[in-house]
C-alpha cells in the first residue's frame, strides 16, 4: 500500500519560501517589472542597486548551522532558511532559481528524467545539443527579463558550463564569464556597469566533496572552509554599493552501506516496468501502459519503511512540484519513490557511479530540504 500522504513532510512553500523566489525578488529590488519580492530582499537590501546571486550547491542550512565555526563570514551573516524545491537536486534547483518558477512549472523534474515527446531519458547534467535546450525550456529566464529591463545581467561559473544544455534551458540571459578558479571568481566581480546589476555565480566543489567523502568527512568541512573564504573574497572585491546573496540547491546526507538498496537485485520491482530514472534517494518509475498501479502497489510492498512510495497524481495533487503545466506532467514518472531515512536506492543498472557514492540527495529530508539564505553588504 502507498504510504499515507500525511506519513509526508510538507510540499515545499513555493511562491513564499523556496529557492524558486531569490532570483524574482532580487529582480524586483532592481525594479524589473513582473516579479514580486515574496523574500522581504528589500528590507535586507535597502536599496541596492548592484547585486550578486551566489549558489553553492549542496550546502544545506542545518549542515552550515552545524558547523558554524568553521564557516565566520558565513555564520555571520544575516539570514533565514529557505526550502528547496522537490526533488532536491541540482537540476531542479538551478531549473527553478533560474526561471522563479516550481519545477511542475520549468519541467526540470529530476536528475534524470524521460521526456516523452523523444522517449528518451534527459541527464542534465550532461546535456549538450540534443534536445534542443529551448525545445525542453521554452519560457523567458529571470535573467533574460532582467537583461531586457535595461539591468546589467552577467553569471559567473565554469568555462564547461557556458554553453551547456542546462544553462540554456534555465540560465540563460546576459553575459557569462567563465571562472574555474576561486581567484577567476572573484576577479570576475569587477565594479558593476550601468545604474544596476544581477550577477548570478556557482560554485560546486562543496557538492562534490560531499558526494564523495560524505558530509561527516574531515574533507567536507574542509571544503567548507574554502567556501567561507570564497564568500569573503567576494565580499571584498564587491564595491560597497552591492549585496551579496548567498544560497543552495540542496543539502545532503550520507547514506552507510547498510542503507543501500539494491533495487537490480528486486525482481519484482523489475515488473511492468519500462525504465526506472532520477538518482538514489528518489527515483522515477516509468510503467508499461496500464501497469502503473500495479507497479506502486508492488514497489511500496517490497520497499516498505524503506521509502515512500507515490503515484504521480498524488504527488501533483500533494504540491510536491507545485503547479504543473500539462504538457511536463509525463516527465514525472507514474510512480515516485522517495526514499526514508539515510536509505539510497541503489542501481548499477541505471547510475552506477552516481549509486556507488556516499554523500547522496533527492529526497524530502530536513537535512536534504533546508537551504540558506544569507546577505552580505560589498566592500568589507
Amino acid at each position: 500500500m502507498t504510504p499515507a500522504a500525511e506519513e509526508l513532510p510538507a510540499p515545499p512553500p513555493y511562491g513564499h519560501a523556496t529557492l524558486a523566489e531569490v532570483l524574482p525578488s532580487a529582480a524586483s529590488v532592481l525594479g524589473v517589472p513582473g516579479f514580486s519580492d515574496s523574500l522581504g530582499l528589500r528590507d535586507t537590501v535597502g536599496e541596492a542597486r548592484h547585486l550578486v546571486v551566489l549558489l553553492v550547491d549542496g550546502l544545506g542550512a542545518r549542515q552550515l548551522a552545524a558547523h558554524a565555526t568553521l564557516a565566520p563570514t558565513l555564520a555571520g551573516a544575516s539570514g533565514r532558511a529557505l526550502s528547496a524545491c522537490f526533488p532536491s537536486t541540482t537540476p531542479v534547483g538551478l531549473g527553478s532559481l533560474g526561471t522563479g518558477r516550481p519545477p511542475g512549472m520549468h519541467g526540470m523534474v529530476g536528475a534524470s528524467f524521460l521526456l516523452p515527446e523523444t522517449g528518451s531519458l534527459l541527464h542534465p547534467l550532461g546535456w549538450g545539443d540534443d534536445p534542443h535546450p529551448l525545445a525542453v525550456q521554452p519560457d523567458a529566464t529571470v535573467l533574460e527579463r532582467s537583461a531586457a529591463a535595461g539591468v546589467d545581467v552577467a553569471s559567473v561559473g565554469p568555462r564547461a558550463f557556458a554553453h551547456s544544455g542546462l544553462t540554456r534551458a534555465v540560465l540563460r540571459g546576459g553575459d557569462y564569464h567563465g571562472a574555474d578558479s576561486v581567484g577567476e571568481r572573484i576577479a570576475a566581480l569587477a565594479r558593476p556597469s550601468g545604474a544596476s546589476s544581477l550577477t548570478y555565480a556557482y560554485w560546486g566543489d562543496l557538492d562534490k566533496t560531499g558526494h564523495i567523502h560524505g558530509v561527516d568527512s574531515d574533507a567536507w568541512r574542509e571544503e567548507l572552509r574554502h567556501v567561507d573564504a570564497l564568500v569573503a573574497g567576494m565580499r571584498r572585491a564587491m564595491p560597497p554599493e552591492a549585496v551579496l546573496i548567498v544560497t543552495a540547491d540542496h543539502g545532503m546526507v550520507d547514506c552507510a552501506d547498510s542503507d543501500r538498496v539494491d533495487i537490480d537485485a528486486l525482481r519484482p520491482l523489475r515488473e511492468g516496468v519500462r525504465r526506472v530514472a532520477g538518482e538514489p534517494r528518489m527515483r522515477h518509475v516509468y510503467a508499461r501502459p496500464g501497469a502503473a498501479g500495479e507497479v506502486a502497489a508492488t514497489w511500496a510492498e517490497t520497499l516498505g519503511e524503506r521509502a515512500w512510495v507515490l503515484g504521480r497524481e498524488a504527488v501533483v495533487d500533494m504540491g510536491l512540484v507545485g503547479d504543473v503545466e500539462a504538457d511536463y506532467a509525463e516527465r514525472l514518472g507514474d510512480v515516485l519513490a522517495v526514499a526514508r531515512g539515510r536509505h539510497a536506492l541503489c542501481s548499477d543498472q541505471v547510475d552506477g557511479i552516481v549509486s556507488s557514492l556516499r554523500g547522496q540527495h533527492g529526497s524530502v529530508t530536513p537535512d536534504e530540504m533546508q537551504i540558506p539564505l544569507l546577505v552580505l553588504e560589498g566592500g568589507n
